[in-house]
């Protein structure tokens, strides 16, 4: 025995040594990590967080009505601490302008998240940090929805021609219960495509509508805690289980898929003559072959594309969506709505979205469920180009800055009764439509969305034909749950409508 313990002994020293290394390692390890969440001098103060996970677990549910709640305590400008990573609160419209738009260039940039680097590598467009790749993505982005027609009345044509696709497919259920999510995320995902892919899809395009629902299911995964914890530790990836692990092989199986489209869509094409996103990015990749610091790449194009299909898809379906529901939740509004069409429009010409000027109580109502129900309450994550000062707080380059868009809407100096849906607020006392400064649903600065006048006709056009040709109501005897479904964005819960012809 004792030659066989003496023939161990090496061995047994070894994993000593190596379980010491270990050891040590992960002490270091833990020992930056409680450094990292020393907040720097001058930095604004914040809740005190748990060691490790600093503020993370109070972010678990809803965290824009926390971070609202804690501006009343810090003040407007605070900081949270999210395992580690340092990162600025902004609350309220005073503080959101002040920053975006008075120091725009300094928070254009986009927090290098652990997350944002394995999904896109901070390419793209949407993620793309604040340099020469945001800034030819995004010219490009802008040069294609004006070329292919956005603003023009040749693409208000188109969608009118994708709304009575809709209408027509709504009016299929003859006024039974059915639930519009998917009916409407693949038609307002369709205007996105003419400009990405110059042509539509299906209703029963069965691929595609199970990217976008894999879209969805992200949007909603990247607010879980499992995220806010892989970005704080990244080791976590090594984990097979947690939420993050499912947004990953969702995030390659859009990869392949997208891929698969752009090849599709690029078939046939003539150099110089583009026919859609597509070809003008594969355009621009030629033009650019000898500049070795090019950003545009077959990679950058897969990122881009999927970026502009969710934020194309995404916030406008939901607006949709939540516009039948409280059309159903209030029909005394709806009813007021359907006079305003009747009498501008009536019943049987399509809508044109310069007529809006002339509709004060539907853009009052639009303008309302936009406000209220804060589709994007935190937007996408800004980040300090360089060290600035704002309010007397140091906040160093490179510091993550989220804009709670909700705490803007519900900004008690620019709102009053914020809590209730009140259409009213957006018309003044002759009755016609004013605009509020506060209101500000696409974000401000330089990261502002740039579909933003696509988004508002799309949703004029949509909810005017709707309410031409439907009147909704809920089925007998079903409760609606008026309340959002957490995520980056608030989607009501799926519910059932019925859509009577009027």
């Amino acid at each position: 025995m004792s030659a066989l313990g003496g023939s161990w002994a090496p061995l047994w020293g070894s994993l000593r040594v190596v379980a010491a290394s270990c050891a040590l390692l992960l002490l270091g390890l833990l020992i930056r990590h409680v450094r990292r969440q020393r907040r720097p001098p001058g930095f604004p103060p914040g809740p005190p967080g748990l060691p490790l996970l600093g503020n993370i677990l109070a972010l678990a549910r809803e965290p824009h009505v926390y971070m609202r709640r804690q501006s009343g305590q810090h003040g407007q400008i605070f900081s949270l601490d999210l395992g580690g990573i340092s990162a600025v609160v902004l609350n309220g419209y005073d503080a959101v302008k002040e920053c975006l738009v008075r120091q725009s260039d300094v928070f254009a940039d986009r927090p290098s998240l652990p997350l944002f680097l394995k999904l896109t590598k901070m390419g793209g467009l949407l993620n793309a940090k604040y340099g020469r790749c945001w800034t030819e993505h995004r010219k490009l982005a802008v040069s294609c929805f004006r070329g292919f027609g956005v603003g023009q009345k040749s693409f208000e044509g188109r969608i009118w021609e994708e709304s009575s696709f809709f209408l027509d497919a709504v009016d299929t259920y003859k006024g039974k219960a059915f639930d519009p999510r998917h009916l409407t995320t693949i038609a307002v995902s369709n205007i996105s495509n003419l400009i990405l892919f110059g042509e539509r899809f299906r209703y029963d395009d069965g691929d595609f509508l199970h990217m976008i629902e894999i879209f969805s299911q992200n949007i909603e995964l990247a607010a879980s805690a499992w995220v806010f914890l892989y970005n704080a530790v990244p080791l976590t990836g090594l984990l097979p289980c947690g939420k993050h692990q499912q947004l990953f092989r969702n995030a390659a199986q859009v990869y392949d898929f997208l891929l698969q489209l752009t090849q599709r869509f690029s078939q046939n094409r003539t150099p110089h003559s583009p026919r859609h996103f597509i070809d003008a990015y594969l355009d621009e990749m030629e033009r650019s072959a000898a500049d070795p610091d090019s950003t545009y790449s077959t990679e950058n194009l897969i990122y881009s594309v999927g970026e502009l299909i969710i934020a194309g898809t995404e916030t406008t379906t939901n607006v949709l969506r939540w516009a039948m529901l409280f059309m159903a939740l209030y029909p005394n509004i709806q009813v007021q709505v359907q006079k305003e069409i009747d009498v501008v429009i009536g019943p049987n010409r399509p809508p044109a979205f310069e007529e809006r000027s002339r509709m004060p109580y539907t853009e009052a109502v639009l303008h309302e469920i936009l406000r209220f129900c804060n589709i994007a309450p935190l937007g996408i994550f800004h980040a300090t180009s360089r060290d600035t000062v704002v309010r007397g707080y140091s906040i160093p380059a490179g510091t993550m800055v989220i804009t709670n868009l909700y705490s803007v809407h519900y900004d008690e100096k620019y709102w009053s009764n914020p809590e209730v849906f009140y259409p009213e607020r957006f018309l003044d006392s002759n009755g016609h439509f004013t605009k509020r400064e506060a209101f500000v649903p696409f974000s401000l600065g330089r990261r502002h969305c740039l579909g933003e006048q696509l988004a508002r006709m799309e949703l004029f056009l949509f909810f005017t034909a709707l309410l031409q040709r439907f009147h909704l109501h809920f089925p007998h005897g079903f409760i609606p749950n008026p309340k959002p479904k957490l995520g980056m964005t608030l989607q009501p819960y799926p519910y059932l409508i019925c859509a009577e012809r009027r």
